[in-house]
């Protein structure tokens, strides 16, 4: 398996290395990949990390977790904004126990945040897949999950790169947050849950989960993370 390291696009440092747990299988091998373009404040970007950081160590994802067969995710963080900044923020870690996820919520807490222009869906996915490929664990499922308030204005066309990660057997859940804030940048053509549904998710069993807005953000995510983790069965859009 290989083990070079990523950059992030922006020319930033290099990304740290993954942990060392080569070989190791878990249940699923899950890339939050999360919308820090402009459209994007302080205050909402808190929130959106605080629904990370409680969702993980959220007693119903806990045991969705640790019902699986080897009661084990791998969850890498990603940060993206326009084509030319990605950037992995947590590497792949193990979370198998309260204790690992508590773990996990307090290095998010610690890590700056950087706020820049542009949306491109289509270069965090791009992104999320050379993460994917360097995962050090073997996961029994790979999953992408997207989160964002806005609609790809940056980069390719978001369809083409879904499609292509599809291909590839990657699952590409979304979490659109509906916010009714102006945006920067193209408006999206129809609603921002519609957009998702058709331009955004795919691979086998994608749905998304719509946030009403940045305060319902955190029980959108949890609720979303027990269904990819414990691999529920349900509609496309919920």
């Amino acid at each position: 398996m290989r083990r070079r390291s990523l950059l992030a696009a922006s020319g930033a440092a290099v990304i740290p290395a993954a942990r060392p747990r080569a070989a190791e299988g878990v249940d699923l091998l899950l890339v939050l990949a999360v919308d820090v373009s402009r459209s994007i404040d302080d205050d909402e970007a808190r929130l959106q990390r605080e629904g990370y950081r409680s969702a993980i160590t959220d007693a119903r994802v806990m045991e969705a977790i640790r019902s699986g067969m080897m009661g084990a995710i791998a969850v890498a963080y990603v940060e993206w904004a326009g084509s030319d900044y990605q950037r992995l923020v947590i590497p792949w870690t193990h979370i198998g126990s309260g204790a690992e996820a508590e773990a996990w919520a307090a290095e998010l807490g610690r890590a700056p945040r950087v706020a820049l222009s542009w949306t491109s869906i289509s270069g965090g996915l791009d992104f999320s897949m050379r993460v994917l490929s360097e995962a050090p664990f073997e996961g029994t499922r790979r999953v992408i999950d997207v989160s964002g308030d806005g609609v790809n204005n940056s980069g390719m066309p978001v369809e083409t790169v879904r499609d292509r990660v599809a291909a590839e057997g990657v699952t590409i859940n979304g979490l659109p947050i509906m916010n009714d804030r102006p945006t920067f940048g193209r408006p999206s053509p129809v609603p921002l849950d519609q957009y998702y549904r058709d331009s955004v998710i795919g691979g086998d069993g994608a749905f998304l989960v719509a946030a009403e807005d940045f305060e319902s953000f955190g029980n959108a995510v949890r609720r979303k993370l027990v269904r990819e983790i414990a691999a529920l069965p349900g509609p496309v859009v919920t």
